[in-house]
């Protein structure tokens, strides 16, 4: 390769090794010779393969973990999405158990009130019955007591106006009754 001479700012053309031959002084040529010679050297060994793969693990290892924080996130909507749906199930149920409890409740409490009504229906016909019980008992008491009375009285009369044939005659005829009523 050749080196014109405007770019070595020498007048005459020269040759790399030439060139390089009259370049001994310069500290930072070196250290830039040096490092094209490290570059070649890192190109030679194939690092840049290496470095390559490495950068192309690390690009699918991101995409791996970008496309796996993508699947969660999804199943973490679809959680959310069941989660909100159970909720509103949850919560209509509830509504439901609310209604169902408030009609049980009026429906228990329309029966109790009918039950009460029924009870003290029973209770005043139970009561109406004793009170009737006790009437005819009383009745009959008094019809008892009145025909007990009625009997002394009929006897003291008999006893004092009518003589023994005239008792013995109405005792005749009161067993003939009798007899003839029992049977």
């Amino acid at each position: 390769m050749m080196i014109r001479a405007e770019e070595t700012g020498h007048g005459e053309e020269q040759t790399i090794l030439e060139w390089l031959a009259a370049q001994p002084g310069d500290p930072s040529f070196f250290a830039f010779l040096a490092l094209i010679v490290f570059f070649a050297l890192l190109l030679r060994m194939g690092v840049h393969k290496t470095i390559a793969k490495t950068l192309d693990d690390r690009a699918d290892a991101i995409s791996s973990e970008l496309d796996e924080a993508k699947r969660l996130r999804e199943e973490a909507a679809e959680m959310l999405a069941s989660y909100q749906r159970k909720q509103r199930e949850a919560e209509a149920e509830a509504e439901a158990i609310i209604t169902q409890a408030k009609t049980e409740a009026k429906s228990l409490k329309a029966e109790a009130r009918k039950e009460m009504t029924e009870r003290l229906e029973r209770r005043t016909a139970m009561a109406e019955q004793r009170i009737a019980q006790a009437e005819a008992q009383a009745a009959a008491e008094v019809k008892a007591a009145a025909a007990e009375l009625a009997a002394q009285a009929a006897e003291e009369i008999l006893k004092t106006q009518l003589k023994k044939t005239d008792l013995n005659r109405i005792v005749d005829a009161d067993i003939k009754s009798v007899g003839e009523q029992l049977n």
